[in-house]
C-alpha cells in the first residue's frame, strides 16, 4: 500500500482567522504573550503552519524568526498537520538500540512518506518521537493512542492494514 508523498497545502478558514485575530487583540499588549497566542492558535488550527506564524508575526509586529523560534523550540507545538492516524516511532535509546530505525525505514516505505510528513489522503502522518516510557516493550510505535511493542519490520504492514 504505497501512498504518494505530497505537501499538504494550508486551508484555514475565515472563521479561524477571525478567531486568531481576536486572540491576538486580547493579548497583543501583554508582555510575553507569544506563548499564549501560539497555544490558542494551535487550538484553533490544530497545528501551527507557517501561514499562521506569519499572520501572528505581522499582527504582533515581531519578526517571523521570533515566532518560528518559539514554535519550533517547544515540543508542545505542532508545525505539521497530523493524519487521521498519527503514527509515531519511538527513537529513544532503548528503542533505537533494539531496531526502531529499521521500523521507521519500513514505515516510510509502506506509507510512502518521510518522517514529519502526511499522506496525500491525510489518512496517516509519521513522526519520530523520543522516549514514551515503554522501554520494556522496545522497539515501540504508537498509532494514535494505541501502543505496539516488541516490533520487527515485518510486522509493520499488518499494523498499518488495521487502519485502512
Amino acid at each position: 500500500m504505497k501512498k504518494k508523498m505530497t505537501t499538504v497545502s494550508f486551508n484555514g478558514t475565515k472563521e479561524q482567522e477571525i478567531a486568531l485575530d481576536k486572540v491576538i487583540a486580547e493579548h497583543k499588549d501583554q508582555k510575553g504573550a507569544l506563548m499564549a497566542i501560539l497555544q490558542k492558535a494551535q487550538g484553533i488550527y490544530g497545528y501551527l503552519p507557517i501561514e499562521v506564524q506569519q499572520h501572528i508575526a505581522l499582527a504582533m509586529d515581531i519578526p517571523l524568526s521570533e515566532v518560528y523560534g518559539v514554535a519550533s523550540f517547544y515540543s508542545q507545538f505542532i508545525l505539521n498537520p497530523k493524519g487521521n492516524h498519527a503514527v509515531s516511532v519511538c527513537l529513544g535509546t532503548a528503542c533505537y538500540v533494539k531496531g526502531a530505525g529499521l521500523l521507521m525505514d519500513k514505515l516510510e516505505s509502506v506509507l510512502g512518506i518521510k518522517n514529519g510528513e502526511i499522506t496525500a489522503d491525510r489518512k496517516f502522518s509519521l513522526d519520530a518521537t523520543r522516549c514514551i516510557g515503554a522501554c520494556g516493550l522496545a522497539p515501540v510505535l504508537t498509532v494514535n493512542e494505541e501502543v505496539y511493542g516488541r516490533l520487527t519490520p515485518d510486522m509493520i504492514a499488518g499494523i498499518i492494514a488495521k487502519y485502512n
